[in-house]
């Protein structure tokens, strides 16, 4: 039941955040809010790029993200960013589709090098934290994003705000 549910929510979510990427425009893919924040470019790369994390998390006991390369292309270039996700999405597809209820108890850590960043944790608790709401956190910052650049947002759990207001006033 809990894989199925996770399958579920995978599936409308990756739909929610394809929407969300397809709103980012090139003309604004430097714009950053603060000098200590990413560009809009490297977020939607970032955003992209832990759908990739999948695998490790998902597959292997220990992940160490320092050994592992993956080739992202320009935070410049928004439709490399979008590949990069369909690819990421396919991959991390296959991943969960190979997870058990049991492999979610299991203990997970994430090294750099020598060094442990995340956990050791169960891996359930890994797969809810690190990737499917840390996907929803930066999915919230790119929404500010494009509302500070005057771009529109699109509904992922409905109606905007924006849209809302429009619907109003016809």
């Amino acid at each position: 039941m809990i894989i199925q549910a996770l399958l579920a929510e995978f599936e409308q979510e990756v739909t929610s955040t394809r929407k969300l990427l397809d709103a980012v425009p090139e003309k604004d893919l430097g714009y950053k809010p603060s000098p200590t924040s990413w560009t809009m470019g490297e977020l939607a790369q970032h955003i992209a790029t832990i759908y990739y994390w999948y695998t490790g998390t998902l597959t292997q006991s220990v992940y160490d993200i320092a050994a592992d390369h993956l080739e992202r292309g320009s935070t410049s270039d928004i439709k490399a960013t979008r590949e990069l996700f369909e690819k990421n999405v396919e991959l991390a597809r296959k991943a969960l589709q190979g997870v058990t209820e049991e492999s979610l108890t299991e203990n997970w850590t994430m090294k750099a090098g020598g060094h442990t960043v995340l956990g050791p944790l169960p891996r359930g608790t890994v797969a809810r934290s690190f990737l499917f709401n840390h996907i929803y956190h930066h999915r919230g910052e790119m929404i500010v994003y494009l509302r500070a650049t005057g771009n529109k947002v699109p509904g992922l759990y409905g109606p905007t705000y924006e849209q809302s207001q429009g619907k109003k006033a016809g």
